[in-house]
């Protein structure tokens, strides 16, 4: 048997692993297949399950597999509902304005104002203190500053600026949004910070060579430059605000809610289905809005 030159046994074994070579575009799926599994089994299939439960009907005890549609007629063709969404809106709003304008301040400091690499990181990390507490207790610590006998209202009163205490500072709108934007602050921060720390400074001194003034800079560089992190920023804050009920509640006493905490108060009457119909109309509220920030604004580059 006449035996194979080397050169006969390369061209063998590069024709086998041609043959077993998959297609590029199959490679492409099987690296994407874990994330998606992951994804479609903690993320899809969850939003899916609520939006079958939706269609359920349900009685004082339990739930009853059906396909009904009067749990988003009650959804959708109360007042009150609309008025508890209004409020949501209403909280949001002021949050995010709020965090903006304090976030982008902040970040801006810390990114041009402060010259070493060391003391932008340390300062940073200062930020990040008081998140590394409980949500809760960051929201509660605000009830003896702002209560009838509080810190604010005892100094004032003793300072001989107001003859009695302010009743609005605790169990308010304005108790709940303060509460929220010392909550939600880091989140707006920190993605403007890290777009503004990408900016390359010789664009700031070329404009100032130019003849431009800190003002000209910052509204024609600066802001348009840092878009795509109050962007992000933005979608943080949104979406934390629109599902917070804990804060609504225990900040305005009660005598304020949110969409989140009527879904709450369903759930604690066993009213499951109705709580999904609100979910799913309040998912669907939140991606409108996301998809009208990603409209106006290309993040791509940021993530």
């Amino acid at each position: 048997m006449a035996t194979m030159t080397s050169s006969e046994t390369e061209k063998i074994e590069s024709t086998g692993a041609k043959s077993l070579r998959l297609p590029s575009g199959l490679i492409s799926y099987l690296q994407a297949a874990p994330l998606a599994a992951i994804l479609g089994a903690f993320l899809l299939v969850p939003i899916l399950m609520i939006a079958v439960v939706s269609f359920w009907d349900y009685d004082f005890a339990r739930m009853y597999p059906d396909f009904v549609t009067f749990n988003y007629a009650e959804t959708l063709g109360s007042w009150v509902t609309w008025k508890i969404y209004l409020n949501t809106l209403k909280f949001a709003l002021l949050v995010w304005a709020i965090t903006l304008f304090v976030g982008f301040w902040v970040a801006y400091f810390l990114a041009f104002h402060i010259r070493t690499s060391a003391m932008q990181m340390v300062l940073f990390l200062v930020c990040t203190v008081p998140f590394l507490t409980s949500n809760i207790i960051r929201m509660i610590s605000w009830i003896p500053v702002l209560g009838r006998n509080g810190l604010v209202n005892t100094t004032l009163i003793d300072a001989g600026i107001i003859p009695q205490p302010i009743e609005w500072l605790l169990y308010s709108d304005f108790a709940v949004v303060l509460a929220m934007v010392h909550l939600y602050a880091l989140f707006m921060v920190t993605p403007i910070f890290n777009t503004l720390m990408r900016i390359d400074h010789s664009l700031i001194e070329a404009a100032r060579d130019a003849g431009a003034s800190g003002w000209q800079v910052l509204v024609n560089i600066i802001i348009p430059l840092a878009k795509p992190g109050m962007a992000i920023g933005t979608i943080f804050v949104v979406t934390l605000v629109m599902a917070d009920f804990s804060t609504v509640q225990v900040m305005s006493g009660g005598q304020s809610a949110s969409i989140a905490l009527m879904m709450r108060n369903q759930m604690s009457l066993l009213q499951y289905p109705a709580a999904a119909a609100n979910a799913v109309v309040l998912l669907v509220l939140v991606l409108l809005m996301v998809a009208g920030i990603l409209r106006i604004v290309d993040i791509r580059k940021e993530l």
